[in-house]
């Protein structure tokens, strides 16, 4: 039987529609059972394409046990971080007071105003079933504590959110940009780009505020930071070297794994930047990785009205990945003569092996030393590369594909839309 969500239009909460757990959207008519049973809040937050999602939703949403205990207890509410960034960054907002971290899945717990008081991310089933249980005890036992600590976050977080306005005109000065500089390069990983550590995400705010600034003062070492980073990604595992397209980030500090769901504000913001670089540079590479991801743009997030999808999932066929990478066999199967000259060239069974004898395809050399080192020239390996992909994504469109996220967000849609405006300009 299906419960409430079937009556919902996010792809993410129909994702939840056939699930044992009695789910309602956020609404009055949840505040309303919370209130009428005296029961405390869970409000689990996601969106459709999170890896993380589907496995705490395998694991615990789909278990009848755990779900029973979820429907006695409490009043349970499924949250689209996308159809409600509002209410994703209240929960948020609670989550990081309390832990200093936060991500999605956000499962967080509240008193039946809403009012958050205790909440984390991913939970292992067993983890979530003891949660569960002591939470439901605290509740009936001891009311008063965490009614203390559900005024203590909301205080928190009312305080974290006030932005006081001068009444004064503030100017910026140069000092203060460089300063700014000064703290990020504090932090700029100098072999691999981006920001040091793990996992890393391509942060394209930073990296635009980095191309501005050495637009505004001409300092190099500014725009050697973007370059290096635009093209570490671009022959990472992160970039989608058959289709075109960025995941959102990889789990690794080399740009190799990716969690491999596509979303549409990423490659917005990206393909603004790569367009940029090439207006700086006029390096043909970031002008073919523009285009090619505009491609991908057009190909599998453009609606018939021309407006745009929201993500594409991480996941097919219950496995992360599985759509976008490629056992040795498969891969020389599908290019034939040119298999073992083109897994080098993309890392196959070697930089590219990554688990379950599987290969996320990257680019571990320049292009002009893979040619070199083959005596080929630009223009042949060129045509052997076009050739190659033409197969590989015939190949793959034979594969069950990631499920498609079809919100049409009108933020999201604005950045796509500017994006297209740089590349244009570019």
């Amino acid at each position: 039987m299906p419960n409430r969500l079937i009556h919902e239009y996010s792809p993410y909460l129909l994702q939840h529609a056939h699930n044992p757990v009695d789910w309602f959207a956020y609404g009055e008519e949840a505040f309303a059972k919370a209130r009428l049973d005296n029961k405390p809040m869970i409000f689990s937050i996601g969106y459709s394409s999170c890896h993380w999602c589907h496995v705490m939703e395998h694991e615990s949403f789909e278990d009848e046990e755990i779900a029973a205990l979820m429907n006695e207890h409490f009043v349970c509410v499924k949250v689209d971080r996308e159809e409600r960034p509002d209410v994703d960054h209240l929960y948020m907002d609670a989550v990081q007071m309390l832990h200093g971290n936060g991500g999605w899945p956000l499962n967080c717990f509240a008193l039946p105003d809403g009012r958050p008081f205790w909440g984390g991310t991913y939970f292992r089933p067993g983890q979530w079933k003891d949660l569960l249980t002591n939470i439901s005890r605290l509740y009936q036992s001891q009311y008063s504590d965490l009614l203390s600590q559900a005024e203590e976050v909301s205080s928190g977080i009312a305080g974290h959110n006030l932005i006081s306005q001068s009444a004064d005109a503030v100017i910026i000065m140069q000092d203060d940009l460089n300063f700014m500089f000064y703290r990020l390069e504090q932090s700029f990983d100098k072999v691999n780009g981006g920001m040091t550590g793990f996992p890393k995400f391509p942060m394209p705010v930073i990296l635009e505020f980095l191309l501005k600034y050495y637009q505004g003062f001409g300092y190099q070492p500014a725009l050697e930071h973007v370059l290096l980073t635009l093209r570490k990604i671009a022959m990472g595992g992160i970039c989608d070297q058959v289709g075109g397209g960025f995941a959102r980030y990889s789990v690794d500090n080399v740009w190799k794994v990716p969690h491999f769901e596509k979303m549409l504000y990423d490659n917005a913001q990206l393909v603004g930047l790569y367009a940029d670089a090439f207006k700086i540079t006029k390096d043909e590479f970031f002008k073919e990785i523009t285009e090619r991801t505009l491609e991908f743009i057009r190909l599998e997030m453009t609606a018939a009205e021309s407006v745009f999808f929201s993500a594409l999932d991480a996941d097919s066929e219950g496995e992360e990945g599985l759509f976008y990478t490629w056992t040795c066999q498969e891969f020389e199967e599908t290019l034939g003569p040119y298999g073992k000259l083109l897994a080098e060239y993309f890392g196959v069974g070697s930089e590219g092996e990554w688990e379950n004898e599987r290969n996320i395809l990257l680019r571990p050399m320049d292009e002009s030393l893979f040619a070199q080192r083959h005596f080929l020239s630009a223009e042949e390996l060129r045509l052997l590369l076009n050739h190659s992909l033409s197969l590989l994504n015939e190949a793959r469109s034979k594969r069950i594909r990631p499920a498609l996220d079809d919100k049409m967000l009108v933020s999201w849609n604005a950045m796509m839309i500017k994006a297209y405006s740089n590349a244009y300009s570019a």
